[in-house]
């Protein structure tokens, strides 16, 4: 077996973060409710952020004993970024997402929230052809390690990094930086899906992931907290 390349010292059990993508609070909550102990971690994104009541379902999650990753990408002038930033200070929030450049970055992080700062490097549904489409005349593996590379000069605490490109970022900043790897698809996924640059559960971890994102397919699964329960164990399988 191939020795995981992620020293973090994490409980394998909160290594999987499920990406609360749905329409309202009321089924976010009743989600949560029915995956139970499966899921430690929660990642909240835009679609509930745009439902209302976002706060006040961190705050429930929180109450549940849930980790909580606000997935907002913020990306504007440096000074507004920093003030949202600012603003998830005394939040029960261990993680949050900026998108943009070095000074984007840098002030994220000069907010002093208490959040963990993670830098977007390339977005999973992005393959070469999109990059070159948005200008980017480089290599994709390229891209995300001079982001990566930018991100910890920022002082960011982490990127989120496709697992195809986790080994290649432990290999060059070893265990400086945090990645977690969306795009996670099991092995008997047979979804299609706006994801393009996918790995499984194993193979991100197995190539430096510190934490793994999944969605949809425990979220569409006809058991999700089975589904959950089976990457579980995977996770588990790796770290033992």
């Amino acid at each position: 077996m191939t020795t995981p390349l992620s020293t973090q010292p994490i409980p394998p059990a909160e290594r999987l973060i499920f990406a609360l993508d749905v329409q309202t609070a009321e089924e976010a909550k009743a989600l949560v409710t029915q995956l139970g102990d499966a899921v430690r971690f929660y990642k909240i994104g835009l679609e509930l952020f745009m439902a209302g009541g976002y706060f006040e379902l961190l705050d429930w999650l929180a109450a549940q004993g849930k980790k909580i990753f606000v997935d907002l990408k913020f990306f504007d002038v440096p000074e507004t970024v920093k003030r949202a930033v600012a603003a998830l200070k005394g939040r029960p929030v261990e993680f949050c997402t900026v998108h943009g450049n070095q000074g984007i970055m840098e002030a994220a992080v000069a907010a002093e929230s208490g959040v963990k700062v993670l830098a977007v490097t390339v977005l999973t549904s992005l393959d070469r052809g999109d990059l070159a489409d948005l200008g980017f005349a480089c290599d994709t593996a390229e891209l995300v390690l001079s982001r990566a590379k930018r991100a910890l000069a920022a002082g960011c605490a982490g990127v989120i990094s496709s697992g195809l490109e986790a080994a290649r970022l432990r290999e060059h900043l070893g265990g400086k930086l945090l990645i977690i790897s969306p795009g996670i698809r099991p092995v008997d996924n047979t979804s299609s899906d706006d994801q393009k640059r996918i790995v499984t559960p194993r193979a991100a971890f197995e190539a430096g992931a510190d934490y793994i994102v999944v969605g949809r397919p425990i979220r569409n699964a006809a058991d999700p907290r089975a589904a959950a329960l089976a990457i579980q164990a995977e996770i588990a399988s790796v770290f033992a």
